[in-house]
């Protein structure tokens, strides 16, 4: 990921990672689109800090928003959406036309 801050309105995927050990980005939203909600936050990271690293520098973390038949495609349709906050290096920004 840039340095650049991802703005509000930004549509993005999760990156769909599967490393081994400590991660802090849920599996269900794995490889899924969702729009920026805002940045909450810049905390050290998790994943460096679960090695014994001190987790600089610290990254964004995002309020992502996605259309629940995104995450959990065999449910009924609905208009709900889950909001999850996740960290920066796990967001790809897409173009507009994927909005989800």
């Amino acid at each position: 990921m840039s340095t650049a801050e991802l703005a509000p309105g930004t549509i993005v995927r999760v990156k769909a990672l599967y490393p081994p050990g400590h991660c802090r980005t849920p599996y269900y939203t794995r490889g899924k689109t969702g729009i920026v909600r805002g940045t909450i936050d810049h905390q050290p990271d998790p994943e460096a800090l679960a090695y014994g690293r001190d987790g600089l520098p610290r990254l964004p973390v995002y309020r992502v928003e996605f259309p629940i038949a995104e995450l959990f495609p065999e449910r009924p349709p609905s208009r709900d959406a889950v909001i999850v906050d996740l960290f920066g290096p796990w967001l790809e920004p897409l173009a507009p036309e994927s909005r989800p």
